[in-house]
């Protein structure tokens, strides 16, 4: 049996529509949501038949949540009712609504960037009774993502001890700044703030500047990517067990762990770190971006070997015979003589026409590019990395793509990121909820 198929046999539970069979099976029956794929399509998505109740918000939480919808699991998004998700409001730029008698500036590309394959219910678990639903959702999901500080949800009665009582086999993922333990537990943790405590921001910037921030907020996305690959573990670890668990989920122990070799560099020589080193490399030299006519261009001249090729490329062979840089460690040694060189030299032509020079030749070498020109690069377009999909209120809106590729399974963008409350009748309605039921909810402002 192939590890994917494996996979699906250990998370995936039977579909069971008759309440016959499910009475006399134990069976969960499943609601009209939980029914969107055909088997076709199931087939190829490795999380079909996952269930994912999201009460996260911003980026963190919403990245790991996606990356388990893109690859078939239902996501429900609990949001407030009024506000919703703080991202909703963070623009410009928005993607603005068709229908111009239409009030607001449209939907915040800040959380279309996050939210496509998800479904949105409006709801208030301030309410009594929008945690009774809470409750019920909780019974049919498999998975719940929050991020919350540690204990801010247990006076909801939406902590994993009461919700482990409710379904065992829930898998129940906290997200937060720096833990459900430890010193700085209580602290609020927005990705700046880890990236400076946790030492990425130290390391990051020109050699004689300051330090500065990355420019996404990298540690957010990076504990979404953990988590998610840790509610897929414990997607596993249920099939055999038959239990759900705690996964405690911190941006602060992600950003450690991405320090890597710079880490364990430290701790192995148990010296102070070298700082920060802008684009180039501490131990490699050439290894950084040069100024062109009209941009920047990047080398990576890591042995000897490319040494020479980019010599001969720039038009300079003497200085591969050159004493001052004849190894790596000679050049190291020269590190400001051979950058000034290089670069007085990639100054002389666009950086258009050094890709063209460059090309075939075995060195490694990158334009520098800003984001619409890496969106339009050729390569990126053939990879499939942009996507169109149409938006109920917004019409057509382009998308960043799922990034890994499968020889059988399909991930990718099949529903747009949902307007605020877009499912909140479907999802009630598929927990029997009746349609007075959700007008007197409504009316008492528990969902929207």
């Amino acid at each position: 049996m192939s590890v994917a198929l494996k996979f699906q046999a250990l998370v995936r539970r039977p579909v069971v529509n008759s309440p016959t069979i499910a009475a006399a099976t134990g069976l969960r029956r499943t609601a009209p949501w939980q029914r969107s794929y055909s088997s076709a399509v199931g087939d190829t998505l490795p999380l079909t038949g996952i269930k994912v109740l999201d009460m996260t918000r911003v980026l963190a939480g919403p990245y790991c949540t996606q990356i388990l919808g893109d690859l078939g699991a239902e996501i429900i998004k609990v949001e407030h009712p009024v506000r919703g998700d703080d991202t909703r409001a963070w623009g410009p730029p928005f993607a603005k609504y068709q229908d111009e008698s239409r009030q607001g500036p449209g939907e915040s590309a800040y959380y279309l960037a996050v939210n496509r394959n998800k479904k949105s219910i409006g709801l208030s678990f301030a309410h009594k009774s929008g945690v009774e639903i809470l409750h019920k959702l909780v019974k049919e999901c498999d998975v719940l993502v929050e991020n919350y500080l540690p204990g801010g949800l247990k006076k909801y009665n939406m902590d994993y001890e009461t919700l482990h009582a409710i379904n065992p086999k829930l898998i129940y993922a906290s997200i937060t700044g720096y833990g459900q333990t430890g010193p700085y537990s209580n602290r609020a943790g927005y990705d700046v703030m880890v990236e400076a405590e946790m030492g990425l921001m130290h390391i990051t910037g020109a050699r004689d500047g300051a330090p500065v921030k990355v420019g996404v907020a990298v540690t957010d996305l990076t504990t979404g990517l953990y988590t998610s690959n840790a509610i897929m573990a414990a997607l596993i670890a249920r099939g055999r067990t038959g239990k759900g668990q705690h996964i405690d989920a911190s941006l602060s122990d992600c950003q450690v762990a991405t320090l890597s070799n710079l880490a364990s560099s430290a701790l192995i020589s148990g010296k102070k770190d070298s700082g920060r080193w802008g684009t180039a490399h501490p131990s490699i030299v050439p290894y950084r971006s040069y100024k062109t006519r009209d941009g920047d261009i990047l080398f990576g001249g890591g042995n000897d070997k490319l040494f020479g090729v980019l010599c001969d490329r720039l038009g300079y062979p003497n200085w591969k015979t050159d004493a001052r840089f004849v190894t790596n460690s000679d050049r190291v040694k020269h590190r400001e003589e051979i950058d000034g060189l290089i670069e007085n030299t990639t100054k002389q032509k666009t950086t258009q026409e050094w890709l063209e020079v460059f090309e075939g030749s075995g060195m490694p070498y990158a334009a520098v590019n800003d984001i619409q020109g890496t969106l339009n690069h050729s390569h990126v377009q053939a990879r499939g990395m942009v996507t169109e999909v149409d938006h109920p209120d917004c019409g057509p809106i382009k998308l960043v793509n799922t990034p890994i590729k499968y020889s059988h399974a399909t991930p990718g963008v099949r529903t747009p990121p949902p307007t605020l409350g877009q499912h909140t009748d479907e999802i009630l309605g598929g927990i029997e909820y009746g349609k007075e039921d959700i007008a007197r909810f409504k009316q008492e402002g528990v969902v929207s």
